[in-house]
């Protein structure tokens, strides 16, 4: 047990720290602006706690029911939930007193006609529930008078421990988490000096009292508060808990049916197990399943579908349930499955086509089948699985597609079965194009052509990340005379040699560039078509 079963909301952290964010603040300067934050923290304190007693009140609506059903077996923890009940709402009582109390010796008003609620003022609802306006907010004085002089803090820190201890009390010595979580919530230790040179050290009661402006303090309140029906609820969810395991949660009591699957092959067994849930193993109960008693062994009875016809299939039954009390209830429940024929779909993510080299990405579907339960094989190549997809890699070409076949399996109960066969083209990555500034060719700017660093190769309207890389290339060039003059490069770059030849050349002349080789990814080497470019 422990905190995880009464967690605080993300919600309720916040406004905890935003409270002790705005205390320390206080330090600093009572602003309108502080006072208003904590109005604002103090009424989302209110809300959560309304939401809290909402949920705790759905606990006790549980043990009454429990204890309905089952008096013998669910008194002893009722009782203590009843009692963990009366002394939290005693504890909630006793913090609105004061809080009432507070706000009448710092000064009230009366709401009504003449003197209405407003968004600039501050207001509080009695435990009588009266709203009346609070008179000053900011009141320093009032506080420390009624808590700190007048020892009402004392009074309130010694209930505090009193309640904490009495929950504490209803925990068994071996519940270690719950215990802490219960006494860190209701924690009323003295804070620890944060410096040798702080001076005379704090109570709690100066701590939270002393020197704190009126809001600050009824949202302090309201604080602890919260922290009592988080407690509650932490040790009301822990006594329904202990109910002997033997008992039902009658709650939750109802028919269960699990099936080894809604969806099953044709010619396949559907099986499926009806059972009340949280039985009680003093007794058995009777099951019926289409209008026909069945056999129940350990509170369960078997329910075995015919898959002879594909479609979908309905069946019900009653489980009928003799309580403690000697009175016969009845759970009814319905069902249905469905029988398919074995299908298998099967598509390549990119293309129609497997490419070699490449890891083709590919995707399988078995209907009703989960795809755990499908493996993936083919001839010419592997198959890796990828997440919930495959990856294809191909052996060798098959342009005709007469050597390249996937086929799926499917493990059916404890059976492996082929659900699919497809036939497959294996192609060659096509050739990049070679280009310079993004062209293959035409007219280009004399200056545009002099700023390049060399020759691409790409693969236009191709879906996959598949590069090439230029190896080699020639440049040619028109000179004086009209003689052509060659120069050969062995990468993707521009040599200084081409560069400067580049710049020599005159307007309208023609630049041919040819003996381009590039390799791919995969580690072949392809001859593209030359290109050439117009100077301009």
């Amino acid at each position: 047990m422990g905190a995880k079963n009464c967690p605080e909301t993300p919600r309720q952290k916040m406004i905890n720290m935003m409270y002790i964010v705005l205390t320390a603040m206080l330090a600093l300067n009572v602003s309108a602006e502080v006072l208003e934050a904590f109005r604002v923290v103090d009424s989302s304190l209110l809300q959560t706690l309304r939401a809290v007693d909402m949920q705790n009140s759905q606990i006790y609506s549980s043990f009454e029911q429990a204890y309905a059903e089952n008096p013998t077996k669910v008194a002893e923890w009722k009782q203590k939930a009843d009692d963990v009940q009366l002394q939290s709402a005693e504890m909630i009582a006793y913090v609105s007193s004061l809080k009432d109390e507070l706000v009448n010796y710092s000064g009230s008003s009366p709401v009504n006609e003449e003197n209405p609620i407003t968004d600039e003022g501050f207001y509080h609802v009695t435990v009588s529930g009266e709203t009346i306006q609070i008179g000053k907010s900011d009141d320093l004085n009032g506080p420390s008078e009624l808590m700190i002089t007048q020892k009402n803090a004392d009074k309130l820190k010694e209930t505090i421990i009193a309640y904490r201890d009495f929950l504490v009390s209803q925990i068994n010595e071996e519940d270690t988490d719950l215990m802490e979580t219960i006494l860190s919530e209701l924690d009323t230790s003295d804070p620890k000096k944060r410096s040798k040179d702080e001076g005379a050290s704090k109570t709690w009661e100066s701590e939270h009292f002393e020197d704190k402006p009126l809001v600050a303090v009824l949202t302090l309140l309201s604080k602890i508060q919260i922290d009592v029906k988080n407690s509650e609820a932490n040790v009301a969810k822990y006594l329904y808990s202990e109910i002997d395991a033997g008992s039902f949660k009658f709650n939750r009591l109802g028919a269960r049916v699990i099936a080894n699957s809604n969806v099953v092959l044709q010619g396949d067994e559907y099986i499926a197990e009806v059972f009340l849930a949280a039985e009680d193993t003093t007794q058995q109960p009777e099951i019926f399943i289409n209008n026909r008693a069945v056999e129940v062994k350990d509170g369960k009875a078997t329910y075995k579908g015919s898959t002879e016809k594909s479609g979908v299939f309905k069946w019900s039954g009653l489980i009928k349930y003799k309580t403690p009390g000697g009175i016969i209830k009845s759970y009814p429940f319905e069902q249905e499955y469905q029988v398919s024929k074995p299908t298998v779909t099967m598509s390549a993510s990119k293309m129609n086509v497997f490419y070699k080299g490449l890891k083709n990405p590919f995707e399988v579907g078995g209907g009703a089948i989960p795809n755990e339960n499908l493996q993936v094989t083919m001839t010419n190549g592997k198959v890796s699985k990828v997440g919930d997809n495959y990856s294809i890699e191909p052996s060798a070409l098959d342009e005709l597609g007469k050597r390249t076949k996937v086929s799926v399996y499917a493990t059916i109960g404890d059976s492996r079965r082929l659900i699919g066969t497809t036939d497959w083209r294996v192609k060659q990555v096509p050739d990049p194009v070679a280009q310079i500034n993004q062209q293959s060719g035409g007219n280009i700017r004399k200056e545009i052509l002099g700023i390049q660093d060399g020759v691409m190769a790409i693969l236009e309207d191709f879906d996959f990340e598949f590069k090439y890389t230029v190896t080699e290339f020639t440049v040619e060039t028109t000179g004086a005379g009209g003689y052509t003059n060659r120069y050969p490069a062995k990468s993707n770059r521009f040599t200084p040699e081409q560069k400067q030849a580049l710049q020599r050349v005159n307007t309208n002349s023609i630049v041919y560039i040819g003996d381009i080789k590039a390799k791919g990814d995969d580690g072949s080497v392809r001859d593209l078509a030359p290109i050439s470019f117009k100077v301009k």
